[in-house]
């Protein structure tokens, strides 16, 4: 056996499937395994694998185990002169796998190599070569110097941003994502070492192979795409925790006492560091656009209360302080809601959202303002004027903003995203058909042929005219039917494109999902038929309005639930968990024999659709229908149907 391939995957299905099918054209010339280790998925990966890919040797773990102890597992039954630790969210070439073991073979010293990695944009990953993460090094990239000095040969040691990116070059750490090793060597050096959950696992065996007399090598005659933040999320603060204390980990390891300290105490600063800009960050994206609406709803109350109290009542002072120091804040409490749960604060912006927002707030300020008693109605004329203001001056300063270019006041103005589809035969219009069924509101403009064939009127032209195709037709995003052409070809025309914005997705064969990502802040974009409608965002904003409305009005009732029904301690945890946005009163129905493969990722229900709808003895597959339907088509009435029966 030449090599064993080995994939750990939690929680990425579609982008495992996509892996596996690039894997299996890789495999063709080489005697070779493949290993699927899933640590406890509950998106129905293995139910995949096992359905898709009944050759791959899956191995399923009842818990995570992490990324050390997962890929061990299949390092110590694999057969393969080479083991490749390979992410699930990554898509190599044809030739990959034979070009890296020719290169293994005549190079007897190399104990481990890595690839040349882009993004699902095309853009070159510089973590595809690094040095290792001394004090210094991790000091001069935690603080950022070796982004201001990016081919400094001082400062940027840490991603050797002064080493060409299409040279062959000896490098001191590989990346986890694509990381092959010489059996032998891991014979000599060890496996992964199992301290370390996830992160700082391929950097501790990079330098245990160096430590244990082998090199290894930087290979850019060969590229990946690696789509990053699919199996974690890369800008969390959970992310910088866990991965600069794997670096504290290694730091006591393998450094001298007084080094490791050194690091320790440059990694505590990183993490605090770095948690509170991300908290700043947060802060700021999430609740500008809201604080400049407050501040503008109440400006228009300070610019209008003196002319009206002027006009109606001839005082300056008839309104109270009370007036201006509650009553006004408390409108704006209510309106800023309202737009939210309107989806006026969703990107890129309605208008429409946002003045029907405005609206709905002051439906329910009038509400309540008619249930309060005479004191505490100061004027309903002031309300409507400053719900006229808001509105005005609201949507003439977001208008503004918007053709000045400002990205977080951007208008949805009805623009499609311009799509083509590349393939031939019949694919690029099964593709279309997913397309239609499950992407946003996009053009499609037309079809690019490999080669020359018989044109239509949907025929735009041929792979080797790409740039022009993308240039004159202003093409926003270009879906690749892998069917039809190479994971190697689609690799070098990205290449090729790069710096032009166009985004990019692929078709797997046989596949009823579209996948790409445009960078590594997103965390992947997917278009697919399994039936997600649930997880739309308006829907989940409704589901979580719901879970909390009906939690809240449950909790003065718990005494007399308590007694009424047997089992008291599980519905006061069934509402705390509710309120707390840990489960959904109403979710999809579980049951072994119950195939969830298409079902999308929501909480787990309390209750569920399916729950009052079948009989004793009825199959899985009426359940997994209703199951379907629920998330296909949810409507908020269902859920309150649910928890009345």
């Amino acid at each position: 056996m030449k090599l064993s391939v080995i994939i750990v995957n939690y929680n990425v299905k579609h982008f495992l499937e996509q892996c596996l099918h690039s894997v299996l054209k890789a495999n063709q010339q080489l005697n070779a395994e493949i290993f699927v280790v899933d640590n406890n998925s509950v998106d129905g990966s293995c139910a995949m694998v096992q359905e898709k890919f009944p050759n791959v040797i899956l191995i399923e773990n009842k818990i995570n185990v992490g990324f050390s102890k997962a890929n061990n597992q299949a390092m110590r039954i694999a057969k393969g002169e080479y083991f490749l630790l390979l992410n699930p969210d990554t898509v190599v070439e044809e030739d990959t796998f034979d070009s890296v073991v020719q290169f293994m073979d005549d190079t007897p010293e190399a104990g481990g190599l890595g690839v040349k990695m882009i993004d699902g944009k095309g853009t070159f990953l510089p973590e595809s070569k690094r040095g290792l993460p001394t004090p210094m090094v991790a000091f001069y990239k935690i603080f950022g110097l070796s982004s201001l000095f990016p081919k400094s040969k001082t400062f940027s040691k840490y991603h050797l941003g002064y080493l060409s990116n299409d040279e062959i070059h000896e490098i001191e750490i590989l990346a986890g994502a694509f990381m092959l090793m010489r059996k032998t060597t891991l014979n000599k050096v060890g496996l992964l070492d199992e301290d370390y959950f996830m992160y700082g696992e391929d950097i501790d065996l990079s330098y245990r192979i160096t430590k244990g007399g082998y090199k290894n090598y930087y290979y850019p005659e060969t590229t990946i795409i690696h789509y990053k933040g699919e199996s974690t999320k890369k800008g969390s603060i959970n992310y910088v925790r866990v991965f600069y204390n794997a670096m504290i980990i290694f730091a006591r390891k393998h450094f001298s006492a007084g080094n490791a300290n050194l690091f320790s105490l440059f990694i505590n600063l990183a993490i605090y560091f770095r948690a509170f800009l991300a908290l700043i960050n947060r802060f700021v994206k999430q609740s500008t656009i809201p604080i400049i609406d407050a501040a503008i709803l109440y400006s228009g109350f300070l610019t209008l209360s003196p002319k009206w109290q002027t006009y109606k009542f001839n005082d300056l002072e008839h309104f109270p302080k009370e007036y201006f120091l509650y009553a006004i804040p408390t409108y704006l409490v209510i309106w800023l809601l309202s737009i939210f749960f309107s989806g006026g604060y969703e990107r890129p912006a309605k208008l429409g959202k946002i003045i029907r927002g405005l609206l709905v707030g002051t439906g329910i300020i009038l509400i309540m303002y008619a249930l309060l008693p005479e004191t505490y109605r100061f004027s309903r004329a002031m309300l409507l004027m400053g719900t006229a203001w808001g509105i005005m001056v609201i949507s003439v300063l977001r208008t503004i903003l918007h053709f000045l270019g400002f990205s977080s006041y951007r208008f949805n103005l009805g623009r499609k995203t311009r799509m083509a589809i590349v393939g031939d035969s019949d694919e690029p219009q099964r593709v279309l058909e997913i397309l239609k069924q499950s992407a946003p509101n996009f053009d499609f403009i037309g079809l690019i042929h490999l080669h020359e064939t018989k044109k239509h009127n949907e025929y735009l032209g041929t792979l080797d005219q790409l740039e022009e195709i993308v240039e004159i037709n202003k093409i926003d995003e270009l879906v690749f039917c892998a069917t039809d052409i190479p994971a190697q070809r689609i690799i070098r025309e990205m290449l090729r494109l790069e710096g032009s914005g166009v985004a990019y997705k692929i078709a797997p064969p046989e596949s009823m999902s579209i996948i790409g990502s445009n960078s590594i802040e997103t965390a992947g974009d997917l278009y697919t038929i399994d039936l997600n409608n649930i997880t739309k965002q308006h829907n989940l904003r409704k589901k979580r309005l719901f879970d909390i409305t009906i939690s809240l009005l449950l909790i003065p009732f718990l005494p007399i639930l308590a007694i009424a029904l047997p089992n008291r301690l599980g519905i006061i945890k069934n509402v705390f968990s509710v309120l707390f946005g840990i489960k959904t009163w109403v979710g999809f129905y579980f049951r072994t024999d119950v195939n969830t493969l298409n079902l999308p990722r929501i909480k787990k229900g309390i209750l569920s659709w399916a729950l009052i709808k079948i009989k004793e003895g009825d199959t899985a597959e009426k359940i997994e229908k209703l199951n379907l339907i629920y998330a296909k088509d949810y409507r908020l009435r269902n859920d309150l149907m649910v928890l009345f029966n």
